[in-house]
This record gives structure tokens, C-alpha cells and sequence, in this order.
């Protein structure tokens, strides 16, 4: 049975989120803002019979074309046309989770009262969340400048009977869809087409989905690195407290204090070490991990500042009696985050991978390539060079969209950020780590066989014995690009406990 979520003006919060993601939910709208939403409507409707000021997308045309006036009985159409003609995004359809995330997203953001939407259009949004009817949404074509424009245009081209939907598992013309459920288009009013098109719901959706990933890589990076650090016979000083504490960054004191925990209670990480020191990807994880979780968690701030916005334009107040017009759709703030979570996230995958790569190099006693019979076995040899592959290919990705910027809309729009473009490498660079990540664990679980009968932490006994139940000790060569996606969907399933929980 799905649990219900209230859109409020009560801010989201990342526990909120995660769980929308992660289990099936019904959105309903609350009382408070249906009459918030109503308000401002009935504000601007007033308004609009006594204003005799252009007031900016409302009674004008957009972007350079704001000097034109248009008369009142070419509002609506107005409205409608500024949908059709903006939904320009191209390439490959986005992820119907991200999608939705979208539509929850913009609904929140109207149910704030400030964007001058009808409530029957932020209800049909959320009948569109509810019925699994998911707009076509392709992922280029934004510049996250006057918010997310060509892509939110594609979303809500269906709300008026327009585009494509994806519903039960295919794709089919809205118009056919709304019929199904009986639903009319919405007839849009006076700047409800300005207030669904501008804001920055595509890319913060690509950052919530890539956020809640993040959260559960940097746990598994953890873990993974505990696991390779016991089979690669490494010491445990780098993690001691006092290391930490006299350079107390907060990423690095947490790191350390969780590789502790991990490692409580291991046979091997307490047995006499003949070398003094480990390799840097080794010893200095808590720097590196903690540097990157200090990064995720500053971006999160970020975020949810994000989502809990209006960035939609003009604004409006009614209480105030205003309307301004302003830039509060211009992705900049997240276009500089998402470069920096890139780098950040990209790290976690480059410390990994050199690990993965010491694993298999033939030092400590271990085999070279992990096989009792390297020469007729290759072993674990390839598995690596497909991690150092999706390295490079991060590193790629890590160069700035923020930086750039292209001249739009005639010169009017003269900066824009790019965070879109930053948005969709940033799920590249996730779905990049997550694979390295597997790579490791595959790497390192078949190197703590060599160790036996030394035994390693409880903790890390238990998942090696539910890793095993999934994915065997390579004794000859295989098929190896099977067991890496088994490893890969062993803990995108859950199939463990991480340590901090």
C-alpha cells in the first residue's frame, strides 16, 4: 500500500526525499496550500483587470521579446503557445524516477503561493505523479538560465493535451492518455505557462536522484576500502583518533571513526605488519573519503535550499501587493555544486580503483592477478583496466559546466550557467563510481581468500558470506563481466547491513 505524502509549505527534507524515492507514495495537496495557491490566483486575476503596466510574461511577450504587449484576450493563448514552442528538448529520454521527481518537484514549488497557478493545475500535476503517468522528457536542451525551459515544456505539454506520456510500459499521446482518465487539458490562464516553464526542477531532480545515490556510495566506499584494506594486510594506525583529531575535519574524523567500527574485532588488521607504511589509496583514506563527504554534504545544503525555493518568474507577493520580476530560475547555484559533487564523487572512484589496482599487482603474498595460476589465467587482470577506463572517463566529465556560457534569447539572456549540462554528466560520473565501486569489492573479496585462515571482522565476515551467496571465488578463468553486474546489483539491492546503521 503506497503511504501518502502532503505537499505543504512545511520545507522537504532529505529523510522526505529518500523516502519518496524509495518507497511507493500518493501525493495529495494540503489544505494550506490549496488556499495559499487559490490566494495568489485570485490576486492576480484582480490584478489583471485594473493594470494598465506591462507586467513581464504576463501581459508581454518572453525573453527579448518582453517589449511586446499582448491584449488580454490573447493571454491564454499566450500561455499555451509559449509550451508549445519552448518544448525543444532533445536526445535520450530521461529516467521516468527522475521524471516523476520532476512533477513532485514543481509542485511543491507552486504549492508555495507565489507563482499565480490555478490549483486545478497543481492537482492534475500531482494526478500525473499519482497514475504513473509519466511525461516524455528528453535530457538536452537546457541552459539553466531562465530555468530548466525546453525540458519542463516537453513536461507539461501533456497537461494541455499535447506530447507524449510513458504509461503502462509504453509510450502514447497524451491526448489518448487524459481521455483514459477522463481528464480535460487545462486551459491555462495568464502566466501559468511562464510559472511551469521557468525553474529549476530538471536539474535539481538530477541532483535529488544523484544526492540520495551519493549518500549510500560514500557508506559503500567505506566499507569496500575496509574490505581491500584487510586484504591487502594494510595497518590500521592511519585511522586512529588522534590522527583525526588533530586535523579535524569532519569527513575525515567520520571516515576514520567508521573504519574502526568496520574493523572491529579482526584477527588481520591486528596481526604484526613487517611493512611500516601503505600505499597512499590506502593510507590515506580518511583524507580523501572524509574530503569528499565534506563536499557531498555542503552540495546537499545547497539542494535542499534549492527545492524548497520559488524559482519560477515573475514573482509574486499578494500581502505585498507586488509582482517583480527577477532571476531566481538562474541555475548558478547549482551549476557551481554539481561541478564540485562531480569532483568530489569522481575521487571516491579514482582512490578506489589505484586499491583495486594493488590488490592485483602480486605484493604481500597475494597472486598477481588473484589466480593461483597466473599465465594460463588472466584473472583479475581486466577487471581493472575497466575501472581505470571509467576513471579517465569521470575525469572528462569533471571539466566545469559552470564556466561556460553561450549568449541567448537575442541578447537578452547574456549569462546562463549550463547547471543542466552539469546536472546530466553529474549521473554519469555516479553511475561511474558505483561500477568502480563493484569492481573493487570483486577485487577484494577474492583477495581476502588468500588470507584464510586468518579471519577478518565480523562485521566484514558476514557481508563477505552474503557476497558469496551471490557472487563464487574465481578458482579459473570466467565469463567476468557477469559476476562484476552481480556484485554491481548485490548492493544496489540492499543485500547487507552498512556499519553505520
Amino acid at each position: 500500500m503506497s503511504k501518502i505524502h502532503a505537499i505543504s509549505p512545511k520545507p522537504l527534507t532529505w529523510d522526505v526525499v529518500e523516502s519518496l524515492i524509495d518507497e511507493p507514495h500518493k501525493l495529495e495537496l494540503s489544505d494550506e496550500s490549496r488556499q495559499l495557491i487559490a490566494k495568489c490566483r485570485d490576486y492576480l486575476d484582480k490584478k489583471m483587470e485594473n493594470e494598465g503596466t506591462p507586467i513581464y510574461g504576463i501581459t508581454t511577450g518572453f525573453g527579448s521579446l518582453c517589449n511586446k504587449t499582448i491584449s488580454k484576450a490573447e493571454l491564454s493563448q499566450l500561455q499555451k503557445n509559449l509550451v508549445m514552442s519552448h518544448a525543444c528538448s532533445t536526445g535520450d529520454m530521461v529516467k521516468p524516477e527522475i521524471v516523476k521527481l520532476m512533477l513532485f518537484l514543481k509542485a511543491h514549488a507552486l504549492s508555495l503561493g507565489n507563482s499565480g497557478v490555478q490549483v486545478e493545475t497543481v492537482e492534475r500535476i500531482i494526478d500525473f505523479y499519482n497514475n504513473d503517468v509519466v511525461p516524455v522528457v528528453y535530457d538536452r536542451g537546457s541552459l539553466g538560465a531562465s530555468g530548466d525551459l525546453a525540458p519542463l515544456a516537453n513536461l507539461f505539454l501533456p497537461l494541455i493535451g499535447m506530447g507524449e506520456v510513458m504509461y503502462e510500459g509504453r509510450i502514447r499521446p497524451a491526448e489518448e492518455v487524459l481521455k483514459h482518465f477522463a481528464w480535460k487539458p487545462i486551459e491555462l490562464k495568464s502566466k501559468e505557462g511562464l510559472a511551469l516553464l521557468n525553474g529549476t526542477q530538471f536539474m535539481s531532480s538530477h541532483g535529488v536522484y544523484a544526492m540520495v545515490k551519493a549518500f549510500k556510495l560514500v557508506k559503500l566506499a567505506d566499507i569496500i576500502g575496509a574490505v581491500s584494506l584487510e586484504a591487502f594486510d594494510g595497518r590500521i594506525d592511519p585511522f586512529h583518533e588522534n590522527i583525526q583529531n588533530v586535523r579535524p575535519h569532519q569527513g575525515q574524523i567520520e571516515t576514520a571513526r567508521n573504519f574502526r567500527k568496520i574493523l572491529n574485532g579482526s584477527e588481520l588488521i591486528k596481526r604484526p605488519k613487517k611493512h611500516v607504511q601503505d600505499p597512499y589509496s590506502f593510507r590515506c583514506i580518511p583524507q580523501v573519503h572524509g574530503a569528499s563527504k565534506d563536499a557531498i554534504r555542503y552540495v546537499a545544503g545547497v539542494l535542499l535550499t534549492e527545492i524548497n525555493s520559488v524559482t519560477d518568474n515573475p514573482t509574486i507577493w499578494p500581502d505585498d501587493d507586488l509582482i517583480i520580476s527577477g532571476g531566481n530560475f538562474h541555475g548558478q547555484p547549482l551549476a557551481l555544486a554539481y561541478d564540485f559533487f562531480a569532483i568530489a564523487l569522481s575521487e571516491l572512484g579514482n582512490i578506489s580503483e589505484r586499491r583495486t589496482a594493488q590488490l592485483i599487482l602480486g605484493l604481500r603474498g597475494l597472486p598477481e592477478f588473484l589466480v593461483a595460476n597466473p599465465g594460463l589465467n588472466s584473472g583479475f587482470m581486466i577487471p581493472q583496466y575497466a575501472a581505470a577506463a571509467m576513471v579517465s572517463q569521470n575525469k572528462q566529465f569533471c571539466t566545469p559546466a559552470s564556466v561556460d556560457s553561450i549568449v541567448s534569447s537575442n541578447g537578452q539572456e547574456d549569462h546562463v550557467s549550463m547547471g543542466a549540462n552539469a546536472a546530466t554528466k553529474l549521473l554519469r560520473v555516479v553511475d561511474n563510481v558505483e561500477r568502480i565501486l563493484a569492481i573493487e569489492l570483486f577485487n577484494a573479496a577474492q583477495a581476502l581468500e588468500f588470507r584464510r585462515p586468518a579471519k577478518s571482522s565480523p562485521f566484514i565476515e558476514k557481508l563477505i558470506a552474503q557476497y558469496r551467496s551471490a557472487v563464487g571465488f574465481i578458482n579459473e578463468d570466467k565469463i567476468m563481466y557477469r559476476e562484476m553486474e552481480k556484485t554491481l546489483e548485490f548492493f544496489r539491492q540492499g543485500a547487507f547491513t552498512l556499519a553505520e546503521d
